[in-house]
């Protein structure tokens, strides 16, 4: 197998600037980096965005639960990953004191990105790097991050760094365990018509129902006559579309073998029912 070239070059600038990478906004939208770009020290993923309908691509695990944070957040109609600073001489005109080598005329010019753009729902952009709280510590790691925070004050956007210590892991965990299920139904063998009146019984099932939620969506799988574990996909996709809604933070949901109690509400009414798996 062919070694993988991940070396910078004038050429796979070039490259990058014809595929528009870093320009576009929800689908169209092309990150300048993507895993197959150059190796990651952590975990790459890929997933489909619920807000964009496109693949993202991340190089850690931290991440990829920021986006599944940004995911749930109605607040969020955006989520740009990796978004480069190519204009960043003509921005950043506070530079003396910076490290030169992002400011000096070299080909190919070297190209900081950010984390995350984020678009929200009143038109206004906030910026995220993200970064592990161990290389907090790291000089050229705190350079980067004074040129970053300069660049988008120079553009009067919000910016700030995320490190693991401030996402919570329970409502990560949760998302990422309902994420798919938005756009996997046809995998399943459903159309919307039998997703839509499956969801409806399902809901009218959880109403005044004291048994746990494996329980509840095991029985709708007898009482439908459908393959195993439908009820409990039907489940997470009401999650996900939030036509019912948990406390992401407070729930663990099935998938944990330790579940709590917690509040399942719709958008009409209010349905309570324990949460513990038997």
């Amino acid at each position: 197998m062919a070694k993988r070239d991940t070396s910078w070059t004038m050429a796979k600038y070039k490259r990058f600037l014809s595929e528009n990478r870093g320009a576009g906004q929800l689908a169209s939208y092309k990150p300048w980096l993507s895993i197959q770009d150059f190796p990651s020290k952590g975990r790459v993923s890929r997933i489909k965005g619920w807000k964009t309908n496109r693949i993202h691509h991340f190089f850690s695990d931290i991440q990829t639960r920021c986006f599944y944070m940004f995911e749930w957040d109605d607040e969020i109609v955006d989520i740009r990953e990796h978004y480069p600073l190519l204009d960043l001489v003509e921005v950043v005109k506070d530079n003396k004191d910076l490290k030169q080598e992002f400011f000096i005329n070299k080909e190919p010019p070297y190209i900081l990105t950010t984390t995350f753009l984020l678009t929200l729902r009143n038109h206004k952009y906030i910026a995220r790097t993200v970064k592990s709280s161990s290389e907090l510590g790291k000089k050229s790691v705190l350079e980067r991050l004074e040129i970053e925070r300069r660049y988008w004050a120079a553009k009067q956007i919000d910016f700030g760094i995320i490190t693991q210590k401030e996402i919570p892991t329970k409502m990560v965990k949760n998302i990422e365990w309902i994420h798919s299920s938005l756009y996997t139904y046809e995998e399943r063998g459903l159309t919307e018509n039998s997703l839509e009146n499956y969801c409806n019984i399902l809901i009218d099932k959880f109403r005044d129902n004291k048994h746990s939620i494996r329980k509840i969506t095991s029985d709708f799988d007898k009482e439908n006559n459908v393959s195993d574990g439908t009820g409990l996909f039907i489940f997470k996709y009401l999650l996900a579309s939030k036509h019912i809604y948990i406390d992401m933070n407070e729930l663990r949901i099935p998938d944990y073998p330790d579940g709590s109690s917690g509040n399942i509400r719709t958008l009409n009414r209010t349905i309570r029912t324990p949460c513990h798996l038997i």
